[in-house]
């Protein structure tokens, strides 16, 4: 009935305490926290456990610690990069696939593409115009990339939803570092960057028109065709059924 309990060290309480007054707002960023020997006193523990917690704290992204600064750790606002650290660590741990990864990629551009051709506005399309045009006057892949990602960067600001921006940046960031070695090494990097360009031109004419269907089902196609053979055979059934839908 019962599972056995792990026991929970002194450090992670502090960890949790301070997280939860970060969440709550007590502690906002910029903010300082107490010195580390008034944490001592306030926490009731003892110097070691006091410094794991903030080792882990700042691991994590919340804070900042500087050695012998006498105002105490800053609170940090949050960042996609934390979020990204802790996703990289999970797929490399194995407990998450390429295939699923790029499934939810495809399903949260997908979303985002119908909500920016709803939503957009003028000058949030004027914003994509000009990545496109700086993708098809790259002179290389990494000049290339870049304005892709200004591309999509732009899109998911149409969305107004801030956690969609940040998801789509770390999803998309941990993709294209799982696949790194494999477009590096394409022979057919060329023809890859055109049907991708081939592809922004004809999502950003759906978006003009504010056809978020067109749009969305655009997205999730590209991205079957530009990344699937990253996938091993045997996985990209996960893929498929959101190419064949509507």
């Amino acid at each position: 009935m019962f599972e056995p309990v792990s026991p929970v060290r002194a450090y992670e309480r502090v960890v949790e305490q301070i997280e939860e007054a970060v969440f709550t707002g007590r502690l906002r960023p910029g903010s300082r926290l107490p010195s580390e020997r008034d944490l001592m006193t306030q926490f009731g523990v003892s110097r070691s456990t006091i410094r794991e917690a903030l080792r882990v704290l700042q691991s994590n992204g919340m804070i900042q610690s500087r050695a012998g600064d006498p105002r105490g750790p800053e609170v940090l606002p949050a960042s996609p990069k934390s979020l990204q650290k802790s996703m990289s660590r999970l797929v490399r741990a194995e407990s998450m696939s390429l295939a699923e990864l790029l499934q939810f990629r495809m399903l949260l551009e997908g979303s985002a593409y119908l909500l920016a051709a709803r939503l957009r506005t003028d000058a949030q399309l004027a914003e994509m115009e000009a990545a496109l045009q700086s993708m098809a006057k790259a002179s290389g892949h990494a000049e290339f990339s870049d304005a892709d990602v200004a591309f999509h960067d732009a899109v998911a600001r149409a969305t107004q939803n801030t956690l969609i921006l940040v998801c789509s940046n770390v999803v998309r960031g941990v993709v294209l570092d799982l696949i790194a070695d494999h477009l590096a090494t394409a022979t057919d990097r060329q023809a890859l960057m055109q049907a991708y360009l081939q592809h922004h031109s004809e999502v950003l004419q759906a978006i003009h028109d504010r056809d978020g269907e067109l749009a969305a089902r655009l997205a999730r196609q590209a991205l079957y065709d530009y990344y699937a053979d990253s996938v091993p055979l045997e996985d990209r059934a996960l893929l498929e059924p959101l190419i064949a839908s509507p």
